[in-house]
């Protein structure tokens, strides 16, 4: 079991679901409506922790009633909060999704009302009870310097970032990190079509960076060093969800080099869960398994 601090965002998510996704100026009636916390990082710790690890979470949260019910939850799945910066005023991240139960997409509009989470409260963790870092990609600037600080104060400890989305001066955080996850949608707005000729473009610059790129229904490719490797999908019986696969996906892979597994194995390991998920509901698919 293994101690792991994820810094990101924590969100409420309004899920619609819908028969067909809608039309411009269409109006339709939603099949079901459920609320539900999202957010990247703490949707890979909700994993890690059905997993079996230690999980914290940093992040912001305001005094009001939607953030309470995140909190709730992360209680109820074992994330310790103790790093959290708690503000008086604001409103939490909502995303509201159109889920097409049609063929399993999701469609989100997403709204904020909190800063991004401060490097001068992340100088305040002690690192030296942790035994893995992951950071969103994200507020690039304040995650630089988070990056840098945790390399400087805790050399040995490993280093995650996902990099879902283009922003300015994201390849600041390449060489920073110890494993690089691209999102299908972060290559794809670099003008690639295929996942292998992204990461080879990007390992010069990286040097020893495990290099990692999820590509949906095709599986996933990674580069260590000059060794390129891929793992073929493995879809579900029945496709049912995809919110939340690729924060799956991340959590499989940190999971499988937290124990030690090469990253080939991890790759194929990362898959197989990502895929399980798409077959269940939300992201509690762990414990219907094994029942």
């Amino acid at each position: 079991m293994a101690r792991i601090l994820a810094v990101g965002i924590a969100t409420l998510d309004i899920i619609n679901s819908v028969t067909a996704y809608p039309a411009e100026d269409d109006e339709v009636r939603a099949v079901s409506q459920r609320l539900c916390r999202g957010g990247n990082a703490t949707n890979s710790l909700t994993v890690l922790s059905q997993l079996g690890h230690q999980c914290h979470w940093a992040g912001v949260l305001a005094d009001e009633p939607d953030a309470r019910h995140i909190e709730a939850d992360l209680q109820r799945h074992r994330i310790n909060t103790a790093a959290v910066l708690r503000l008086k005023q604001g409103k939490v991240p909502t995303s509201y999704i159109t889920h097409n139960l049609g063929n399993g997409s999701r469609t989100i509009v997403h709204h904020r009302g909190l800063p991004e989470y401060p490097f001068s409260q992340f100088q305040q963790i002690d690192l030296s009870q942790f035994d893995w870092l992951h950071f969103e990609g994200r507020n690039v600037a304040a995650t630089r310097q988070m990056l840098a600080w945790a390399k400087q104060q805790a050399p040995d400890l490993p280093r995650s970032v996902e990099i879902e989305k283009q922003r300015d001066h994201i390849d600041t955080l390449f060489e920073l990190a110890d494993v690089l996850l691209f999102s299908r949608a972060f290559a794809q707005s670099q003008g690639h079509v295929d996942a292998l000729s992204f990461l080879n473009t990007l390992q010069p610059q990286c040097g020893s960076t495990q290099l990692i790129c999820a590509w949906g229904e095709s599986g996933a490719w990674a580069l260590n060093g000059q060794q390129a490797l891929h793992s073929p999908a493995f879809p579900p019986p029945q496709l049912i969800d995809t919110l939340g696969a690729g924060d799956t996906f991340n959590a499989g892979i940190i999971d499988a080099l937290i124990r030690g597994r090469g990253l080939g194995t991890a790759l194929q390991s990362a898959c197989r869960l990502a895929g399980q998920k798409c077959g269940y509901q939300g992201l509690e698919f762990l414990s219907l398994e094994k029942n």
